[in-house]
């Protein structure tokens, strides 16, 4: 069947998702996640941002999410029995159909605790379904449901540059963000990008911040040919 012209065109078109996770409109991690989606949509992009704090996203899952389920709560046996008959909370559902439609997932946030806020750790929890992300009929890794996509962090940290790094005062900022990287990111089968970091944006006088701000628009202007991570995927073990 010949599509129309436009919906073809549609089709060809590079998709993204941005996930931004700032309870703070005008902070620098807001304008900065502005300046990736601007970067993104002059390439061509059809991009889609889901603000999980305006939005009043619910980063809970529990037993309430599930109204079938049984005494003893399994949620990953939840999602997957929901996932199979289709009654995923729609919040979640549709979330999930971005996901799994776009070719790039942008995370955005603030790096609180060496680690994501909560409130994007729950959307990861909710929405990283098993058996529609990964497990079940999908494997993991390289079997999983975003094999051949690409993911990369779009961070700000409170430290300096001088604050990261071997012998540093807070260490390697790769080694704190290892878990999310491999744990997350690449479990589900993503070509994990190079983070793209804005150190102490707080400490930086308004023509820093400009510079900063262009610095991120053009990491997203090269986002194609931005170096992976060389995150190493178990082998299961051969049987003898």
């Amino acid at each position: 069947m010949n599509l129309p012209q436009d919906a073809a065109e549609h089709t060809a078109k590079p998709t993204a998702l941005i996930v931004h996770a700032h309870p703070e409109p005008n902070s620098f991690s807001n304008a900065q996640m502005r300046s990736a989606r601007s970067s993104l949509q002059d390439q061509g992009y059809d991009v889609k941002t889901i603000y999980l704090y305006e939005n009043g996203w619910s980063p809970v899952l529990d037993h309430s999410e599930f109204p079938s389920a049984s005494t003893y709560f399994k949620p990953q046996a939840e999602q997957m029995a929901a996932a199979n008959a289709g009654t995923l909370a729609p919040d979640v559902r549709a979330d999930l159909d971005a996901l799994l439609d776009a070719d790039l997932l942008v995370l955005s946030f603030p790096l609180w605790w060496f680690s994501l806020p909560a409130i994007l750790k729950g959307w990861i929890d909710r929405v990283f379904v098993m058996g529609a992300v990964f497990g079940g009929d999908r494997g993991l890794f390289d079997q999983a449901a975003l094999a051949g996509h690409k993911a990369v962090l779009l961070i700000t940290t409170g430290g300096s540059p001088d604050s990261f790094g071997e012998g540093s005062r807070f260490g390697v900022l790769d080694t704190h963000l290892f878990h999310i990287h491999f744990g997350m990111l690449r479990f589900v089968g993503y070509d994990v990008l190079e983070p793209i970091v804005t150190y102490g944006p707080a400490h930086l006088d308004a023509d820093n911040r400009k510079a900063a701000l262009f610095a991120i628009h053009d990491a997203f202007e090269r986002i194609a040919t931005r170096a992976a991570l060389p995150l190493t995927t178990p082998v299961p073990p051969q049987n003898p």
